[in-house]
């Protein structure tokens, strides 16, 4: 009993997130390591998240004392801390939050740990930067890419802030889009499908069997008299499309038959273009170069993919195997649910193969892609996505200037450029006067125009020597005074925790740019830059 209870308490603890990313993903949670620098309230504020989520182990880098001001904008920290090392204040109170999380400390500044000790971030799975100034940040980037460790920065600064992830490349499975059409197959039905939708009369008078009639067996059997009529060919006009939909009409014995209205909204479906994406088929192009002992299993699962449209697939995809709630008797319903299943399970099986051949080829065990990561990928393989990332020294040195440009040029996101120019400005200006534009009431008459030609300096070597800025967001950014207020730390904090959940599950798609918060207006914007 007292076993059944160890392992039934992390479901109670985690059921909320468990129905978004499932078992799969909360052991992927608890198997990461995260690196924190600097323990303000933007770092704390995204840790904070990630110890209540579950998250395997964190490690807080920070070499500061809890000073006053500190207790008016960190909800971890009380008198008590006063004088004490931040980063250990903090962890004992992750701690109390989650005693399940691994909580350590470094009390050694994130600068001079990056400077002096680069190989301790390599045992992380994510390092999360926060309040880091762009000197350290771009070395840290560096680090990271060579050990192909994720890297989240995070900064928020008076009323603004950002987020930006960074990685040489990114593969999810499971992106879970919006929205996504039914792969039904209705353009090109496998014979079990066409059996049973023969073995249907669709033209029976009885008014019970006619109103619930699934309307996948309606379109297989109209869609396959269509092409009959017109020498094999699906509709795919305008005109023929409306046509179409006049042939299911023709076919209702009752203008209240739910089933056949069903039909009319779906038969479009029977006109989708057989084949495979241009998202997919791009990914599929990158892994044209033979994947060897070092590949990914994702990689791996690619390549059986390619070989598995060659083949089995016929040109299509694995069928992901579910079909959506329709108007249906039971036994009709739970029939179609066992073809598709089993169409479906025929695939996956075709694709285990595939994955275990290319395994024994590299030199790898066959057994080394689990079952179930395989019916992962074949449910998911018109959704994969492969996100790759400049690094910042890239984006710094070399940005997309169209799109710096456009930017500019439109009304939405002008203040968000704005003040990720802004922001790189307050860090020279930081290195040449080693301090913060706006710390000291009395110089803010001069720092304004100091930050305006720092400002000035990042725009001309981006390209833009004729964009201009804000005077009064300059203005306002000397006001800030580089202070973390807790409700933007808050939301920023939340943002990386939010990332760093969809880059520790691979599951949901990563920002891809930096992400802006503009605290002034209540608005925000990602830059692809």
């Amino acid at each position: 009993m007292a076993a059944a209870a160890a392992v039934a308490e992390p479901k109670t603890k985690y059921d909320r997130q468990l129905r978004i990313w499932g078992d799969q993903g909360q052991a992927a949670l608890e198997k990461a390591s995260i690196c924190l620098l600097n323990c303000g309230p933007t770092g704390t504020e995204a840790l904070k998240n990630l110890v209540l989520g579950g998250i395997g182990s964190v490690t807080v880098v920070d070499g500061s004392k809890v000073e006053q001001a500190d207790l008016g904008n960190n909800f971890l920290l009380d008198e008590g801390c006063l004088g004490q090392s931040r980063a250990k204040s903090i962890c004992s109170f992750l701690q109390e939050l989650n005693d399940a999380v691994k909580a350590k400390y470094v009390e050694e500044s994130p600068a001079t740990m990056i400077d002096t000790n680069p190989s301790f971030f390599s045992q992380f799975t994510v390092v999360i930067a926060t309040q880091l100034p762009e000197t350290s940040l771009l070395k840290l980037d560096s680090i990271c890419r060579s050990a192909n460790i994720v890297l989240v920065a995070a900064r928020s600064y008076g009323l603004t802030g950002l987020v930006r992830v960074s990685i040489k490349e990114h593969c999810v499975i499971e992106s879970k889009p919006d929205h996504f059409l039914d792969d039904l197959r209705l353009h090109k039905p496998w014979t079990e499908l066409k059996q049973f939708a023969k073995s249907i009369d669709i033209c029976d008078k009885d008014a019970v069997v006619h109103k619930h009639t699934p309307y996948i067996v309606i379109l297989v059997r109209l869609a396959e008299k269509w092409a009959d009529a017109h020498d094999g060919q699906l509709p795919s006009t305008r005109q023929e499309k409306r046509e179409f939909k006049d042939l299911i009409r023709a076919h209702m014995l009752n203008v209240d038959e739910d089933n056949y209205k069903e039909a009319v909204e779906s038969s479009y479906k029977v006109s989708v273009t057989p084949g495979i994406s241009d998202d997919i088929r791009q990914i599929i192009d990158d892994s044209s170069s033979e994947v060897n002992m070092s590949s990914s299993d994702f990689w791996v699962l690619v390549a059986a993919l390619k070989e598995f449209i060659a083949n089995e697939g016929n040109g299509e995809l694995p069928l992901e195997g579910t079909i959506p709630d329709m108007t249906s008797l039971t036994e009709y319903y739970v029939s179609l649910q066992k073809i598709y299943q089993a169409k479906a399970e025929s695939d996956c099986l075709a694709m285990e193969h595939r994955v275990k051949s290319i395994l024994k080829r590299i030199g790898r065990d066959p057994e080394s892609i689990s079952r179930a990561y395989i019916k992962t990928f074949c449910k998911n393989t018109r959704k994969l996505r492969v996100c790759r990332y400049r690094s910042m020294e890239e984006e710094f040195s070399a940005p997309v200037l169209s799109e710096v440009q456009k930017y500019f040029a439109d009304e939405d996101s002008c203040f968000a450029m704005n003040f990720y120019i802004l922001l790189r400005a307050v860090d020279r200006l930081a290195a040449n006067y080693s301090r913060l534009p706006g710390i000291f009431d009395s110089e803010i008459d001069e720092d304004v125009p100091r930050l305006k030609l720092a400002a000035v300096s990042v725009l001309t070597e981006m390209g833009l020597n004729g964009a201009s800025l804000s005077e009064d967001l300059i203005t306002e950014v000397c006001r800030f005074a580089g202070a973390e207020i807790h409700p933007v730390a808050a939301f920023i904090g939340g943002m990386a925790s939010q990332e760093v959940i969809k880059l520790v599950t691979k599951q949901f798609v990563p920002l891809m740019g930096t992400f802006i918060f503009n605290g002034i207006d209540l608005k925000s914007q990602v830059l692809a830059l």
